[in-house]
């Protein structure tokens, strides 16, 4: 039997709703931003800023935009309420995260300080969005998908606030145990990208930002090697703590990191850590959807790799995904295409950078260029072909690449199966707390919808909706 829904009283800015509206609009009519931008005659860029509650529209473009998508005045009362938020003083703009289903956003300072944590939750309208809270709120209401892990709930970083000192004590004293303290940080972050890999990023955040921390207190007394050394573990642990926000739905946290660590790669002076670093910033774009960068910063980091390396090939898989989102079918199947022919090649390469390329990740990105271009029945087919590949161990992915099967499955009208997959990637992502699972299953909540008077489909969507907060109608 499902659970009662969390209740929650967020407040969500009236500039966030309109935007959300204005996207759910948009998509709805199956435009880009550029189309709606040549029926409008507003620019494309300043539309997504209006999505993405990053600039407020005047009257004129309100009016417009509502004709043009068939709103009938919905925009324009929405836009009224605008100027509301400024009187709002109990939760204000900077702590809430931007109404975008499938963005988790937090601002820069949170990224900084762990102090804002986002969590899904179910809006009054029907439509799941993410909510930012404090740590003391989060711990008054209980835990949603995903809240333990951005908290480090059970870690001892979270019980203890002595847990720098003792940590650098332990690096320090990794001699006693026959190894140095580079060796001992060096073991630890595998161990940490093990556990993310079997269970998600819960219960790695927290340990990750405290070795950072660790690792600068050593930095201050290390010479020589031993501080290049430190320096360039502080830029993979930096870039490890980018990809844990990223798991957890947080893309503004994670490119937070991400600068970071590119900023802390240029010091060490290493062009593969900082060419690899470039790749995974156009991964995060490829996550976020952002169809301006994606492609030219896989291309930047193609043009740094060394030429034929596996770092090169990452790059190109992630260059055939950016392809896919912006339409292009025929680049994005050559990316495909030239990393499969590179993959032996890239197998002999002896660096340790981007070792998890294989056949199933192509296959992946393959699934999900073919899923961006519409082609949901081949996507489908791609995505379990790719989770029959993966190796053992995987399980926070296998629950990634299930609820993106799911939504293929949905939109190639296969609800039953879709719903079936669909319940199984929920069981993972409340293992995990993965926000990336957690955004496939709110796309496949609302792909479902046509469906939904169906018993497979109507289990699946009370039990997720059982799982996440809940706006209370107490706001007018």
């Amino acid at each position: 039997m499902a659970q009662k829904p969390r209740e929650l009283t967020p407040w969500v800015s009236p500039l966030h709703n309109w935007g959300y509206q204005l996207r759910e609009l948009r998509t709805s009519r199956g435009l880009s931003l550029r189309e709606l931008g040549k029926i409008t005659r507003i620019d494309h860029s300043h539309l997504g800023r209006f999505e993405r509650a990053e600039r407020t529209p005047d009257r004129s473009q309100a009016v417009v935009l509502d004709d043009k998508l068939g709103a009938s005045g919905m925009l324009l009362r929405l836009w009224e309420r605008i100027g509301d938020e400024r009187g709002h003083v109990a939760n204000p703009p900077g702590h809430v995260a931007r109404s975008s289903v499938d963005l988790a956003f937090a601002m820069a300072d949170q990224a900084a300080s762990d102090e804002g944590i986002s969590v899904p939750c179910r809006l009054t309208d029907g439509s799941v969005i993410w909510v930012a809270l404090n740590r003391r709120a989060l711990l008054r209401t209980g835990m949603g998908l995903g809240a333990a892990a951005a908290v480090g709930v059970g870690s001892p970083a979270f019980a203890d606030s002595g847990a720098i000192p003792g940590l650098v004590r332990k690096a320090r004293a990794a001699y006693a145990y026959g190894s140095t303290p580079v060796e001992h940080l060096r073991r630890t972050r595998r161990l940490l990208i093990d556990n993310d890999n079997l269970l998600g990023p819960r219960h790695a955040v927290a340990a990750v930002r405290d070795h950072i921390q660790v690792i600068q207190e050593l930095r201050r007394d290390a010479k020589g090697a031993d501080r290049r050394d430190l320096m360039e573990l502080q830029t993979q642990y930096g870039e490890f703590l980018s990809w844990l926000y990223q798991d957890l739905g947080n893309p503004q946290a994670a490119s937070y990191w991400l600068d970071r660590a590119m900023q802390w790669s240029h010091t060490v002076g290493d062009n593969d850590l900082t060419t690899y670093v470039m790749a995974r910033k156009a991964q995060l774009a490829g996550d976020t959807a952002d169809l301006v960068d994606v492609v030219d910063l896989a291309e930047a980091a193609q043009r740094m790799a060394r030429p034929r390396s596996r770092l090169a090939a990452v790059a190109r898989t992630y260059e055939a995904y950016g392809h896919a989102l912006r339409g292009d079918a025929d680049e994005s199947e050559r990316a495909i295409d030239d990393v499969r022919n590179a993959l032996d090649g890239a197998a002999a390469d002896p660096t340790p950078w981007g070792v998890w390329l294989n056949a199933s990740y192509v296959e992946v990105h393959r699934a999900q260029g073919l899923e961006a271009l519409g082609k949901h029945d081949q996507a489908a087919d791609a995505f379990g072909a790719a989770i029959r590949l993966m190796p053992d161990g995987y399980h926070r992915d296998r629950g990634v690449y299930m609820a993106r099967q799911a939504v293929a499955l949905a939109g190639a009208r296969a609800p039953e199966q879709a719903a079936a997959l669909g319940m199984h990637a929920l069981t993972v992502a409340e293992d995990t707390g993965s926000g990336r699972i957690t955004n496939e299953l709110v796309r496949l909540d609302k792909a479902l919808i046509p469906w939904q008077r169906e018993p497979a489909v109507a289990e699946f969507r009370a039990t997720f909706d059982s799982t996440l907060f809940h706006e209370t109608e107490t706001e007018a």
